[in-house]
Protein backbone atom coordinates (compact mmCIF):
# COMPACT_ATOMS: atom_id res chain seq x y z
CA UNK A 1 0.00 0.00 0.00
CA UNK A 2 1.39 3.34 -0.72
CA UNK A 3 2.33 5.82 1.82
CA UNK A 4 -0.54 6.95 3.82
CA UNK A 5 -1.51 10.95 3.66
CA UNK A 6 -0.61 12.35 7.39
CA UNK A 7 -3.78 14.58 7.84
CA UNK A 8 -2.67 17.18 10.87
CA UNK A 9 -5.78 17.50 12.99
CA UNK A 10 -6.81 20.37 15.34
CA UNK A 11 -8.86 20.35 17.76
CA UNK A 12 -8.27 16.29 18.13
CA UNK A 13 -9.14 15.76 21.98
CA UNK A 14 -12.96 17.73 20.79
CA UNK A 15 -16.28 17.15 19.07
CA UNK A 16 -15.07 17.88 15.89
CA UNK A 17 -11.40 17.04 15.37
CA UNK A 18 -12.03 13.74 17.37
CA UNK A 19 -14.73 12.81 14.66
CA UNK A 20 -12.30 12.86 12.19
CA UNK A 21 -9.55 11.38 13.50
CA UNK A 22 -11.72 8.43 14.58
CA UNK A 23 -12.95 8.76 11.25
CA UNK A 24 -9.61 7.93 9.73
CA UNK A 25 -8.31 5.50 12.14
CA UNK A 26 -12.07 3.63 11.50
CA UNK A 27 -10.81 3.39 7.40
CA UNK A 28 -7.33 1.72 7.75
CA UNK A 29 -7.81 1.02 3.90
CA UNK A 30 -8.59 4.74 3.23
CA UNK A 31 -4.85 5.72 2.59
CA UNK A 32 -4.66 8.22 5.36
CA UNK A 33 -3.03 9.04 8.63
CA UNK A 34 -3.96 11.04 11.54
CA UNK A 35 -1.79 13.15 13.38
CA UNK A 36 -3.78 14.12 16.13
CA UNK A 37 -2.94 17.99 18.26
CA UNK A 38 -3.31 18.32 21.47
CA UNK A 39 -2.04 21.32 24.22
CA UNK A 40 -1.84 17.82 26.40
CA UNK A 41 -0.55 14.42 25.45
CA UNK A 42 -1.00 12.79 28.65
CA UNK A 43 -5.11 13.51 28.73
CA UNK A 44 -7.09 10.19 29.14
CA UNK A 45 -8.54 11.43 26.02
CA UNK A 46 -4.99 11.97 23.78
CA UNK A 47 -3.74 8.69 25.40
CA UNK A 48 -7.46 6.94 23.72
CA UNK A 49 -6.77 8.15 20.50
CA UNK A 50 -2.88 7.33 20.68
CA UNK A 51 -4.15 3.63 21.94
CA UNK A 52 -6.24 3.53 18.89
CA UNK A 53 -3.36 4.27 16.29
CA UNK A 54 -2.77 8.03 16.05
CA UNK A 55 -0.25 10.00 16.10
CA UNK A 56 -0.46 12.44 19.46
CA UNK A 57 1.82 15.29 19.09
CA UNK A 58 1.62 18.22 21.80
CA UNK A 59 0.88 21.54 19.99
CA UNK A 60 -1.09 24.70 21.22
CA UNK A 61 -2.35 27.13 18.98
CA UNK A 62 -1.57 30.16 20.30
CA UNK A 63 2.26 29.44 20.45
CA UNK A 64 3.09 30.08 16.36
CA UNK A 65 5.91 27.27 16.09
CA UNK A 66 4.33 24.68 17.90
CA UNK A 67 1.99 24.73 15.10
CA UNK A 68 4.26 25.03 12.29
CA UNK A 69 6.46 22.33 14.03
CA UNK A 70 3.69 20.11 14.33
CA UNK A 71 2.44 20.67 10.77
CA UNK A 72 5.58 19.89 8.75
CA UNK A 73 5.80 16.78 6.45
CA UNK A 74 1.94 16.64 6.54
CA UNK A 75 -0.62 16.41 3.55
CA UNK A 76 -3.47 18.32 5.12
CA UNK A 77 -5.10 19.56 7.86
CA UNK A 78 -8.51 20.35 9.51
CA UNK A 79 -8.03 23.56 11.22
CA UNK A 80 -10.54 24.44 13.79
CA UNK A 81 -10.82 26.77 16.99
CA UNK A 82 -12.65 26.57 20.44
CA UNK A 83 -14.02 30.64 20.77
CA UNK A 84 -15.86 29.31 24.20
CA UNK A 85 -12.38 28.42 25.93
CA UNK A 86 -11.41 32.24 26.14
CA UNK A 87 -14.66 34.02 24.39
CA UNK A 88 -11.46 36.31 22.46
CA UNK A 89 -12.61 36.89 18.94
CA UNK A 90 -8.90 38.56 18.65
CA UNK A 91 -7.16 35.63 20.10
CA UNK A 92 -9.27 33.15 17.79
CA UNK A 93 -8.40 34.83 14.61
CA UNK A 94 -4.64 34.63 15.61
CA UNK A 95 -4.87 30.93 15.87
CA UNK A 96 -6.59 30.60 12.86
CA UNK A 97 -4.11 33.01 11.33
CA UNK A 98 -1.38 30.52 12.94
CA UNK A 99 -2.77 27.88 11.53
CA UNK A 100 -3.23 29.19 7.57
CA UNK A 101 0.61 30.30 7.73
CA UNK A 102 1.81 26.99 9.24
CA UNK A 103 0.08 25.17 6.61
CA UNK A 104 1.29 27.10 3.77
CA UNK A 105 4.88 27.12 4.92
CA UNK A 106 4.46 23.63 5.07
CA UNK A 107 3.32 23.08 1.66
CA UNK A 108 -0.01 21.09 2.30
CA UNK A 109 -2.16 19.80 -0.13
CA UNK A 110 -5.33 20.92 0.89
CA UNK A 111 -6.44 22.31 4.59
CA UNK A 112 -10.31 22.25 5.67
CA UNK A 113 -11.09 25.15 7.91
CA UNK A 114 -14.24 25.01 10.00
CA UNK A 115 -16.24 27.91 10.09
CA UNK A 116 -19.46 29.51 10.52
CA UNK A 117 -21.25 33.18 9.19
CA UNK A 118 -19.62 36.52 9.44
CA UNK A 119 -22.73 38.15 10.69
CA UNK A 120 -21.33 41.51 9.58
CA UNK A 121 -22.06 40.75 5.89
CA UNK A 122 -25.64 40.32 6.48
CA UNK A 123 -26.32 43.55 8.94
CA UNK A 124 -24.30 46.04 9.34
CA UNK A 125 -22.95 47.11 13.64
CA UNK A 126 -25.98 49.84 13.99
CA UNK A 127 -28.63 47.52 12.75
CA UNK A 128 -31.15 47.93 15.57
CA UNK A 129 -32.46 44.23 15.73
CA UNK A 130 -29.96 43.35 18.09
CA UNK A 131 -27.08 44.42 20.14
CA UNK A 132 -23.78 45.37 18.70
CA UNK A 133 -21.48 43.48 21.00
CA UNK A 134 -17.94 44.38 22.04
CA UNK A 135 -17.95 47.01 19.70
CA UNK A 136 -17.21 45.05 17.08
CA UNK A 137 -19.57 42.20 16.38
CA UNK A 138 -22.98 40.98 16.35
CA UNK A 139 -22.05 37.30 16.94
CA UNK A 140 -18.76 37.19 18.11
CA UNK A 141 -18.18 33.40 17.65
CA UNK A 142 -19.71 33.72 14.63
CA UNK A 143 -18.23 36.57 13.37
CA UNK A 144 -14.24 35.84 13.61
CA UNK A 145 -14.55 32.40 12.46
CA UNK A 146 -16.07 33.89 9.36
CA UNK A 147 -13.83 37.05 9.32
CA UNK A 148 -10.99 34.37 9.25
CA UNK A 149 -12.23 32.58 6.42
CA UNK A 150 -10.00 34.54 4.13
CA UNK A 151 -7.13 33.72 5.73
CA UNK A 152 -7.55 30.55 3.85
CA UNK A 153 -8.32 31.48 0.88
CA UNK A 154 -5.17 34.30 0.41
CA UNK A 155 -3.25 30.97 1.55
CA UNK A 156 -0.33 29.24 -0.82
CA UNK A 157 -2.63 25.76 0.86
CA UNK A 158 -5.27 24.87 -1.36
CA UNK A 159 -8.52 25.12 1.20
CA UNK A 160 -11.85 23.95 1.48
CA UNK A 161 -14.04 26.26 3.63
CA UNK A 162 -16.19 24.03 5.51
CA UNK A 163 -19.78 25.78 7.15
CA UNK A 164 -20.93 24.05 9.63
CA UNK A 165 -24.33 23.71 11.95
CA UNK A 166 -25.28 23.76 15.66
CA UNK A 167 -24.62 20.69 17.75
CA UNK A 168 -27.01 18.30 18.95
CA UNK A 169 -24.78 17.98 22.01
CA UNK A 170 -25.41 21.20 23.23
CA UNK A 171 -28.33 20.07 24.76
CA UNK A 172 -26.00 17.63 27.02
CA UNK A 173 -23.71 20.12 27.69
CA UNK A 174 -24.01 23.57 26.86
CA UNK A 175 -27.89 24.11 28.50
CA UNK A 176 -30.24 23.69 25.50
CA UNK A 177 -32.06 20.94 27.38
CA UNK A 178 -35.46 21.58 28.58
CA UNK A 179 -35.71 23.14 31.30
CA UNK A 180 -38.64 22.66 34.17
CA UNK A 181 -41.50 25.27 34.25
CA UNK A 182 -42.78 26.64 37.37
CA UNK A 183 -46.15 24.43 36.58
CA UNK A 184 -43.97 21.28 36.73
CA UNK A 185 -43.80 20.32 33.07
CA UNK A 186 -40.81 20.48 30.38
CA UNK A 187 -40.13 22.76 27.94
CA UNK A 188 -37.84 23.62 24.80
CA UNK A 189 -36.90 27.45 25.72
CA UNK A 190 -34.03 27.98 22.74
CA UNK A 191 -35.45 31.10 21.04
CA UNK A 192 -35.86 30.18 16.85
CA UNK A 193 -39.61 31.30 16.70
CA UNK A 194 -41.04 29.11 14.00
CA UNK A 195 -38.21 28.76 11.92
CA UNK A 196 -36.14 25.29 11.24
CA UNK A 197 -32.38 24.84 12.97
CA UNK A 198 -29.72 23.21 11.12
CA UNK A 199 -28.36 20.77 13.43
CA UNK A 200 -25.82 18.15 13.44
CA UNK A 201 -24.39 15.47 15.60
CA UNK A 202 -21.13 16.46 16.30
CA UNK A 203 -18.94 13.22 15.38
CA UNK A 204 -20.88 13.61 11.88
CA UNK A 205 -19.07 16.80 11.33
CA UNK A 206 -15.79 15.35 11.83
CA UNK A 207 -16.78 12.37 8.80
CA UNK A 208 -18.09 14.80 6.64
CA UNK A 209 -14.46 16.65 6.78
CA UNK A 210 -12.87 12.66 6.06
CA UNK A 211 -15.13 12.67 2.62
CA UNK A 212 -13.95 15.84 2.01
CA UNK A 213 -10.59 14.91 2.09
CA UNK A 214 -11.35 11.52 0.38
CA UNK A 215 -12.88 13.84 -2.44
CA UNK A 216 -10.38 16.52 -2.85
CA UNK A 217 -10.32 17.15 -6.13
CA UNK A 218 -13.77 18.15 -5.98
CA UNK A 219 -13.87 20.60 -2.98
CA UNK A 220 -10.67 22.61 -3.34
CA UNK A 221 -11.55 26.35 -3.29
CA UNK A 222 -14.88 25.87 -2.73
CA UNK A 223 -17.32 26.27 0.00
CA UNK A 224 -19.39 23.69 1.43
CA UNK A 225 -22.01 23.67 4.27
CA UNK A 226 -23.00 20.75 6.05
CA UNK A 227 -26.19 19.75 8.79
CA UNK A 228 -28.05 16.33 9.69
CA UNK A 229 -31.29 17.74 9.47
CA UNK A 230 -33.34 21.63 9.62
CA UNK A 231 -35.87 20.99 12.58
CA UNK A 232 -38.46 23.27 14.67
CA UNK A 233 -38.49 23.89 18.15
CA UNK A 234 -41.94 22.29 18.14
CA UNK A 235 -40.29 19.14 16.16
CA UNK A 236 -37.02 19.60 18.41
CA UNK A 237 -39.58 19.35 21.43
CA UNK A 238 -41.90 16.39 20.02
CA UNK A 239 -38.80 14.25 19.30
CA UNK A 240 -37.35 14.85 22.93
CA UNK A 241 -40.23 13.65 24.67
CA UNK A 242 -39.33 9.90 23.78
CA UNK A 243 -35.91 9.67 25.67
CA UNK A 244 -36.44 12.10 28.48
CA UNK A 245 -39.92 10.28 28.94
CA UNK A 246 -42.45 13.03 29.53
CA UNK A 247 -43.74 15.31 27.31
CA UNK A 248 -41.83 18.24 26.09
CA UNK A 249 -43.68 21.58 25.31
CA UNK A 250 -41.84 24.37 22.44
CA UNK A 251 -42.20 27.39 24.62
CA UNK A 252 -39.24 29.71 23.58
CA UNK A 253 -38.08 32.92 25.47
CA UNK A 254 -37.46 36.16 23.72
CA UNK A 255 -34.24 36.85 22.58
CA UNK A 256 -33.98 39.49 24.94
CA UNK A 257 -34.78 37.18 27.71
CA UNK A 258 -32.71 34.65 26.08
CA UNK A 259 -29.58 37.59 26.31
CA UNK A 260 -30.32 38.04 29.49
CA UNK A 261 -29.91 34.55 31.16
CA UNK A 262 -26.44 35.86 32.46
CA UNK A 263 -24.33 32.57 31.58
CA UNK A 264 -21.13 33.43 30.11
CA UNK A 265 -21.96 34.60 26.62
CA UNK A 266 -25.50 34.58 26.85
CA UNK A 267 -25.61 37.37 24.71
CA UNK A 268 -23.67 36.06 22.16
CA UNK A 269 -25.65 33.15 21.49
CA UNK A 270 -28.72 34.98 22.21
CA UNK A 271 -27.85 37.10 19.02
CA UNK A 272 -27.01 34.09 17.57
CA UNK A 273 -30.41 32.42 17.53
CA UNK A 274 -32.13 36.11 16.58
CA UNK A 275 -29.73 35.79 13.41
CA UNK A 276 -30.34 32.21 12.55
CA UNK A 277 -34.18 32.87 12.50
CA UNK A 278 -33.84 36.41 10.92
CA UNK A 279 -32.04 35.20 7.79
CA UNK A 280 -32.99 31.76 8.04
CA UNK A 281 -33.17 31.32 4.13
CA UNK A 282 -29.73 32.17 3.93
CA UNK A 283 -28.59 29.95 6.91
CA UNK A 284 -31.00 27.28 5.92
CA UNK A 285 -29.63 27.21 2.26
CA UNK A 286 -26.09 27.34 2.73
CA UNK A 287 -26.35 23.73 5.18
CA UNK A 288 -28.05 21.12 2.31
CA UNK A 289 -27.97 17.29 4.58
CA UNK A 290 -28.15 16.00 1.03
CA UNK A 291 -24.23 17.14 0.69
CA UNK A 292 -23.33 16.20 4.00
CA UNK A 293 -24.99 12.82 4.06
CA UNK A 294 -22.58 12.31 0.68
CA UNK A 295 -19.72 13.03 2.40
CA UNK A 296 -20.61 10.84 4.86
CA UNK A 297 -23.55 8.13 4.56
CA UNK A 298 -23.66 7.21 8.01
CA UNK A 299 -25.28 10.84 8.54
CA UNK A 300 -27.28 10.86 11.29
CA UNK A 301 -31.07 12.41 11.84
CA UNK A 302 -31.67 13.81 15.00
CA UNK A 303 -33.59 10.56 15.89
CA UNK A 304 -31.19 8.46 15.46
CA UNK A 305 -28.56 10.91 17.86
CA UNK A 306 -31.48 10.67 19.84
CA UNK A 307 -31.31 7.19 20.32
CA UNK A 308 -27.65 6.85 20.90
CA UNK A 309 -27.86 9.69 23.12
CA UNK A 310 -31.26 11.01 24.99
CA UNK A 311 -30.44 9.07 27.84
CA UNK A 312 -27.26 11.91 28.86
CA UNK A 313 -29.64 14.43 27.85
CA UNK A 314 -30.00 16.19 32.00
CA UNK A 315 -33.32 16.12 33.18
CA UNK A 316 -34.31 18.50 35.73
Amino acid sequence: MAERKIVVVTGATGAQGGGLVRAILSDPEGGFAARALTRNPESDKARALAAAGAEVVQADLDDTESVRRAFDGAYGAFCVTNFFEHFSVDQEIAQARAMAEAAEAAGLEHVIWSTLEDTRRFMSLDDPRMPTLQGKYKVPHFDGKGEADDLFRRSGAPATILLTSAYWENLIYLGWEPQRMPDGTLALIIPIGEVKLPGIAAQDIGKCAYGVFREADGHVGKTLGISGEHLSGKEMAAALSKPLGEPVAYAPLSWDAYRALGFPGADDVGNMFQFMHDFHDEVRGARDPAVARRLNPELQTFAEWLDENGSRIPKH
